[in-house]
């Protein structure tokens, strides 16, 4: 796989390009971007440079980390706090996901969308309003694991860090064997529309759009 060193800003201006270019941009339907990338990589920075980029070109955004869908944490340390298969696949609320962000925005839908759940700090919902997306906007979901759930994404974003720089970035080891997991399960990086090599977050590189 070829990698081209790229910016950051120019990163987010090639993405929001290419999906205001897309067939599906041409009608009113939401368009729903994902950034799949494990904590250590810049997901949230990447989505937040891209919702600038989309709303200059005229479009309304609502960035979602899955950080605000986590599960209570009964539920997410029921096995232990360090546990990785239950970090890989039973922390984040997909079916919350799936009802208060993708489903309001199904053909027809009313756009409403909730921003996040659950705090996770203080364990309980957080209360926050919805927030309706006009017709031709678009959602903005990061956060990791998120290929592999059939999630109806237009565009896909994958950032990549090799297993060395996984290690010295990630600050929880423990959850390391669920991105070995993630990566001999679902393969995100053949999944993806585009990866983007995140080793030197100064400095990153990306395969361009694939077929």
């Amino acid at each position: 796989m070829r990698y081209e060193a790229i910016t950051w800003d120019r990163l987010a201006e090639e993405l929001a390009g290419h999906l205001d270019a897309s067939p599906a941009a041409a009608g009113d339907d939401w368009l729903k971007v994902g950034i799949d990338g494990p904590p250590a990589a810049p997901g949230g920075e990447l989505a937040g440079l891209l919702a600038e980029a989309l709303r200059t070109r005229g479009r309304a955004v609502q960035v979602v980390g899955t950080g605000g869908f986590l599960r209570p944490a009964s539920l997410r340390y029921e096995y232990g706090r360090q546990d990785p298969d239950a970090y890989y696949s039973g922390w984040t609320d997909t079916g919350a996901l799936w009802r208060e962000v993708f489903g309001p925005l199904d053909p027809g839908g009313t756009g409403r969308v909730l921003p996040d759940l659950w705090d996770p700090v203080r364990d309980r919902a957080t209360r926050s309003p919805y927030v309706t997306l006009p017709p031709r906007g678009v959602l903005v979901l990061h956060g990791p694991f998120l290929l592999g759930h059939w999630f109806p994404f237009d565009l896909t974003v994958h950032l990549r860090l090799s297993p060395g720089a996984l290690v010295r970035r990630t600050e929880e080891s423990w959850t390391l064997p669920a991105f070995a997991r993630y990566e001999m399960e679902v393969g995100p990086t053949d999944l993806a529309d585009a990866v983007v090599r995140a080793d030197d977050p100064r400095h990153p590189a990306w395969t361009g759009f694939r077929a």
